[in-house]
């Protein structure tokens, strides 16, 4: 069965603060999903993170134990954990583009304060854009 799991978390350090830094963070993590059949996609904004994978079960809990111990994340939180008929994010890693734009449409000036359904309308904006 398909599984989405959408996480936020504080980057730690220059994590995700400049092209280099997530360029690194996009071939690790693309080689690896590819691996293990894993789909998602990665915000970084005003030094958060937002992703969300689509997987099997077995496969995002093996990957959110990886990402809980990483220490380029601290306060890891779980926004969404679902089984889910069909996925929304076809690549290995994809990187949403302006992230202050997609927050904007959903009235927000951060991901710091998103709620589970705002996570879900932030993926259903980004499929329809």
């Amino acid at each position: 069965m398909l599984h989405r799991v959408i996480y936020a978390s504080e980057a730690v350090g220059a994590t995700g603060a400049s092209t280099l830094s997530i360029a690194q963070i996009l071939g690790v993590s693309e080689r690896n999903n590819r691996r293990d059949h894993v789909t998602g996609c990665l915000m970084f904004h005003e030094g958060h993170i937002l992703q969300a994978l689509e997987g099997a079960r077995g496969d995002l809990d093996r990957l959110m134990r990886r990402i809980l111990t990483d220490p380029r994340h601290t306060g890891v939180r779980i926004l969404s954990d679902m089984p889910v008929a069909a996925r929304l994010l076809p690549e290995p890693m994809g990187i949403c583009g302006d992230p202050a734009a997609l927050l904007e449409r959903i009235g927000l000036p951060c991901i710091s304060r998103l709620t589970a359904a705002e996570a879900e309308a932030l993926l259903s904006i980004r499929k329809a854009a």
